[in-house]
């Protein structure tokens, strides 16, 4: 369950760990010997589920000093730092206790600070500063929607095998079901009884996230980590938690597929505000056709890059160039039809293991982005 918030002003929910072990990154130092000033920051650190090292005089913030994720100095101190020569860095966050000090600039360039906050104006940055500790060097993970042009495109199944295939290939991924109305996207990956949250659980996710206990709190299915709705009777979540939750998971994976539903809601619209690319699935048929351009003009108003997947069997030989014309957006690839594909997900077989044209395809467009190394 989520906690309720650590202080009056901030909410920061807690996700549960797995008992998986993991590195645990450089702590924060902070360095004053104001005792008030002290209290405001451990607290706020708190909230950030960190815990840092602490620092009352020069001597002992020499020792932490180089290997601190983040060094947050109060204005008491500023100076003898500064005396000290201690090596430049960065990441150094200088505390002012006077707004109206003009020379605290002064003192924040001679101590080589990057940043100058004031509390408690600058409290809910020094949160978020405090918890970016605790992801390292995590970056934006390239993010991937996937829409149906019509029902029953294959749109699923598609962001399902995407993240599937990006998986194996050794990328940190993370599928999220954005269709409430799906039945539920672990279904199709058939891991509906492996433990961890859904989409349910987190409807009150609100602030920031950890990437990584979000990981961890999540199923996941053959190293690929899943956000799946359930089968229960909530069919929204507020924007506020798809923000929150896509964030943390795009700090913390190297690539986000996102499974959209045709008819955009307002968490489904800030799904693919965030999008790196849109793929449109679009059957190789006329009213399919049309119904996808449709789709694409209601898209558009959100993101811009879009491209089409035109997927088969085409009845009446439509090319698949001309669907894409037709729709208005650039072909990123056909898939061929694939015999005995709708039966495998009928067994919970994931889509994109076995081989074919979508496993092809997948493998094909991956190789176009950014990262794809996993790095």
């Amino acid at each position: 369950m989520i906690s309720e918030d650590l202080f009056p002003g901030f909410h920061v929910p807690r996700i549960p760990r797995s008992e998986v072990a993991v590195s645990e990154p450089a702590r924060p130092l902070v360095v004053t010997a104001d005792r008030a000033l002290l209290d405001d920051v451990l607290r706020l650190a708190a909230a950030a589920a960190v815990e840092p090292d602490v620092a009352h005089d020069v001597s002992q913030a020499r020792k932490r000093w180089a290997a601190a994720s983040v060094v947050v100095v109060g204005d008491d101190l500023c100076e003898a730092l500064a005396e000290a020569a201690l090596p430049r860095r960065d990441n150094v966050v200088l505390i002012g206790s006077d707004l109206d000090d003009g020379d605290i600039w002064r003192r924040a360039v001679r101590l080589g600070a990057g940043d100058v906050i004031f509390l408690p104006d600058s409290e809910r940055w020094l949160v978020e500063r405090f918890a970016d500790s605790l992801e390292g060097n995590a970056r934006d993970a390239v993010t991937v929607c996937v829409l149906g042009g019509r029902g029953g495109a294959g749109a699923s199944t598609l962001a399902a095998a995407l993240a599937v295939t990006s998986a194996r290939q050794g990328r940190r991924t993370l599928l999220l079901d954005g269709d409430p109305l799906g039945g539920g996207i672990d279904l199709l990956l058939g891991c509906e009884d492996l433990h961890g949250l859904r989409w349910p659980d987190l409807a009150a996710a609100r602030g920031r996230l950890s990437g990584a206990a979000l990981r961890d709190a999540l199923p996941q299915p053959g190293g690929l980590t899943v956000l799946a709705w359930d089968r229960g009777d909530i069919t929204s979540i507020p924007v506020e938690s798809m923000q929150a939750v896509l964030a943390a998971a795009q700090r913390g994976n190297d690539l986000v597929v996102v499974d959209l539903p045709r008819y955009l809601d307002a968490a489904a619209e800030e799904a693919l505000s965030r999008a790196t690319v849109t793929l449109l699935v679009v059957p190789a048929e006329v009213r399919a056709t049309a119904a996808a351009a449709r789709v694409l003009g209601m898209a558009r108003m959100i993101t811009e890059d879009i491209r089409v997947v035109v997927r088969g069997p085409a009845p009446a030989r439509l090319p698949a160039d001309v669907v894409a014309t037709t729709v208005g957006a650039p072909l990123a690839g056909e898939m061929r039809p694939e015999p005995g594909l709708a039966a495998a997900l009928e067994r919970g077989d994931p889509p994109g293991r076995r081989r074919g044209p979508l496993s092809e395809f997948c493998r094909s467009f991956l190789e176009t982005l950014p990262g794809r190394d996993g790095s």
